[in-house]
């Protein structure tokens, strides 16, 4: 790779011409500097060309070499492409399996020969052709082979032009008639080719990171290099594993650490030997907690690992178990449902369901009856696919194509019998579906219930009640409102007073519809109106300060928005801190963000609440004396936890005894105190001065810990938000805790999670009639139903920000009962409280 031009050919020295004493000797001194700072220009040139090719042309083998980053062989003009040539009238034999055999290096020779006479003959390709080679032959024969460009920087903008069509159509032109000239003739058939990260082509032979594995009905495992210390540095490895004829290979990671930086480090699987894009499985990287493992399964006996690291070695890599497994068919998959009720999934599941797949299930009900079908898990997702036509994986029930993630899917049948089809193509997986199926009797759906359009059954409480609990909204409609109700045009009823909140809680935004200010008017973040001429006028017009936010006319005014730098200085930007842009010319706003990460990898959990290993790592257990859990708490430093005044301040001053609590981070079941759950002794309690136990006023609390924590991929702090940043009403953050399931009732065992939204304040003011104060933020759903109950108390509220950071934005604080209608949740809004966190903590 260089800028220099070769006229001996791409091998050749570049040409030098040295300048006889004729020709030093001009007539004019400023020609004489000129001569003398071209050559000086040639050698600096030829320098740079000899280090660049003694870089990535003389030692891109050697496995400790500081390779450059895929970006940065992009911008040096690399290009890799990978594919698959299948050689008809070739007889197969398992030598070729070893790449040091004989018969393979004399095959591979005369194909790689082939691939150079073929990307030679082209005008265009022949410029920049550097090699290719044959990485892998399988039965069929199919050979599989890779070939690489090299662009000098003067021609990075014909780029474009060496694209995967110029290439396959180089070759299908091309490659069959080198075929019948090589010296071993070859018929050859289905050539691919594909774009590939350049990293990953590796030369089979050489002393890289190759392994060739043997899969068979043993569980067998392997790791990645250092594990379970860290992996080197620029780590290119591939694993290369196969299984006997007619099998399918399954490759489970027990381990998988990496960094979160999939551009940069990640695994990538194949179901193929070769990094071919038509057969890409999948591409992780990232910390996955243990109860959900990567698992995959190849379509036939051939699969490939890859392992790319970057030149920072941080994390302990992976373990993996790989074993031979029957293969899946469409002869094996599927089949005729006939009970009343059960389960069918995706092949494999929870494990990804293997590519180039098609699967049928046909449910017979009795005659008379219908069938229902309920998804309680659906992730069918690949990269490039709508979900609205779903031309790649898919579903296919009542002759519509369902793909994508989906929350809810529930279906049923206008007979006794419903067909299900599910197709996966050969390239992506992803971990498919679990559904139930019933049959019921069309005359009496839901006995005791109310029976959904899609034929899911529900409580009879849930219909009307404003929140879309059969999924398709038909549990709202034709509902007769209360005359205090507002009647959304879709007919849902809705509490009068949620009309012109901010938030479109009738789902057709009818609610919000007349609510706009006047065509030469702003609307203040309370909804005030005022006129346009204010905005940015440099004066704080609006109560709330919301007409001077994020103005570039008010720099340097400081507002109830604006964050403040630790040099003073005001950055009129809503929400500045810990977005990964320095706004502070100090950097300041940008300090102290290692926060607010969720160390493992988590997919959505649909249709449950019971939280995942690791996925809420700063919620805390705090138990009293023999009581076990009694409030929660958040990670907000090694040595400083948040919770809430009122878990302290109680009639019995034992409370209050720092003695009498221990604090459990890391848990997530209340019986199982794992090596993961640390225990800390508490050294003091901060309580609030001011706080009212009447009104619960500045309900918030700090706790010092003994002995430190240390984070790991369970335990972890929480970010604070600056007393600037926003929550805006209707924003989606979710509550934790092991409280009670429901009032009055038992404290769960497991951690609980629930999605609720912030609650204009106005509206949060109306519903608790007057009791909350400007410390007191709302957050639920005034439809009830979703809440934090006793027992979560000093527990967090976290929303997650624009830049992937977690902020809590809320301490479980006070309610009336748990999940009632039109009585959401208090917490106490931390933004009021950040100063006071710091001067007690130094947080």
């Amino acid at each position: 790779m260089s800028s220099a031009a070769y006229t001996n050919g791409p091998n050749a020295n570049e040409n030098v011409t040295f300048l006889t004493d004729k020709k030093k000797m001009p007539a004019k001194r400023n020609k004489t500097l000129l001569v003398v700072g071209l050559v000086l220009a040639s050698l600096v040139l030829a320098a740079i060309t000899g280090v660049l090719i003694w870089l990535f042309a003389v030692k891109p083998g050697m496995q400790r070499l500081q390779k450059p980053s895929l970006e940065a062989l992009r911008s040096l003009g690399t290009r890799v492409f990978s594919g698959q040539i299948m050689l008809l009238d070739t007889q197969y034999s398992p030598v070729l399996e070893d790449p040091t055999s004989t018969e393979f290096v004399e095959k591979a020779e005369a194909l790689q020969d082939i691939l150079n006479q073929t990307f030679s003959r082209d005008a265009f390709l022949s410029k920049y052709y550097n090699k290719s080679v044959v990485s892998a032959f399988s039965d069929g024969v199919i050979a599989y082979y890779w070939t690489r460009f090299d662009l000098p920087p003067k021609d990075l903008d014909l780029m474009p032009k060496l694209s995967e069509v110029r290439v396959l159509d180089a070759l299908r032109k091309g490659i069959r008639q080198e075929g019948k000239r090589s010296m071993q003739s070859f018929t050859i058939t289905n050539i691919t080719a594909s774009d590939t990260d350049p990293r990953m082509a590796r030369t089979p032979g050489a002393q890289e990171c190759i392994y060739q594995l043997t899969a068979d009905a043993q569980v067998k495992t392997f790791t990645s290099p250092g594990y379970p210390a860290k992996y080197p540095a620029q780590t290119r490895c591939q694993w290369q594993i196969r299984g006997p004829k007619g099998t399918a290979v399954l490759v489970k990671f027990t381990d998988f650490f990496l960094e979160d930086a999939c551009s940069s480090v990640y695994v990538f699987i194949y179901d193929s030997l070769m990094t071919d894009a038509a057969h890409a499985i999948t591409q992780n990287c990232g910390h996955r907690p243990p109860t959900n493992p990567l698992e995959v399964v190849s379509s036939n006996n051939l699969m490939l690992v890859n392992l790319i690291t970057d030149s920072v070695a941080q994390k302990p890599g992976f373990t993996t178990q790989y074993s031979a497994i029957p293969i899946v068919t469409a002869e094996t998959c599927g089949g005729v449902l006939t009970s009343l009720n059960g389960t069918f999934s995706s092949p494999h599941y929870p494990s990804f369901y293997p590519p180039n797949l098609d699967c049928t299930w046909t449910i017979n009900a009795p005659p008379g009856m219908k069938v229902r079908v309920k998804f309680v898990m659906f992730r069918v997702k690949e990269p490039g696919m709508s979900i609205q036509t779903c031309n790649k994986d898919y579903v296919q029930i009542n002759n519509t194509k369902y793909c994508g993630e989906r929350t809810m899917l529930a279906l049923s049948s206008s007979n006794n019998t419903m067909v299900i089809r599910f197709h996966s193509d050969s390239s992506y997986t992803d971990k498919g579906f679990k559904a139930q199926y019933s049959a019921y009797d069309p005359l009496n759906p839901c006995p005791g219930q109310f029976t959904c359009n899609s034929g899911l059954c529900i409580a009879k409480t849930l219909q009307c009640d404003g929140w879309n609990d059969c999924g398709d909204m038909s549990d709202e409609k034709k509902c007769k409102c209360e005359d205090d109700h507002f009647v959304c045009d879709n007919g849902i009823c809705k509490a009068q007073y949620v009309v012109c909140d901010q938030m479109n809680d009738c789902g057709d935004n009818s609610d919000e519809r007349d609510c706009s200010c006047d065509k030469n008017q702003i609307r203040c973040g309370d909804g005030t109106c005022l006129p346009q001429s204010v905005l940015c006028d440099g004066k704080m017009d609006c109560a709330d300060s919301s007409d001077e936010a994020a103005c570039k006319e008010s720099e340097g005014m400081c507002t109830d928005f604006t964050f403040t730098c630790a040099n003073n200085q005001c950055i009129n930007k809503l929400n500045a801190e810990c977005d990964k842009i320095n706004d502070c010319a100090d950097g300041s706003d940008e300090e102290g963000c290692n926060c607010g990460k969720r160390p493992y990898k988590h997919n959505r959990i649909v249709g449950g609440q019971n939280s995942d290993v690791g996925e809420w790592p700063w919620q805390v257990s705090l138990h009293y004396m023999t009581s076990g859990h009694v409030c929660g708490a958040s990670i907000i430093s090694e040595k400083w936890l948040l919770s809430a005044a009122h878990c302290f301040v109680t009639g019995d001053p034992a409370y209050h005894d720092e003695s009498n609590w221990q604090t459990y981070s890391g848990l997530r079941d209340q019986n199982l105190m794992d090596d993961k759950v640390q225990m800390r002794e508490i050294k003091n309690i901060i309580v609030h001065r001011d706080y009212n136990q009447m009104t619960y006023d500045n309900d918030i609390a700090l706790l010092e810990l003994k002995e430190p924590l240390k984070f790991s991929s369970t335990v972890f702090s929480i970010c604070l938000p600056s007393s600037s940043h926003v929550f805006p009403p209707g924003m989606p953050c979710w509550v934790t805790g092991w409280g009670a399931l429901r009032e009055g009732g038992r404290l769960a065992i497991i951690l609980q999670k629930a999605e609720v939204k912030i609650i204009n304040d106005t509206v949060c003011d109306r519903v608790t009639e007057g009791q909350v104060t400007s410390r007191m933020l709302c957050s639920g759903f005034l439809a009830g139903g979703v809440d934090a109950c006793q027992g979560d108390s000093g527990g967090p509220l976290v929303c997650l920000s624009e830049a992937n950071i977690w902020f809590q934005a809320g301490i479980v604080s006070w309610g009336e009962g748990c999940a009632r209608r039109n009585k959401p949740g208090v917490y106490t809004r931390v933004t009021k409280f950040r100063e006071w966190i710091y001067k007690q903590s130094g947080v």
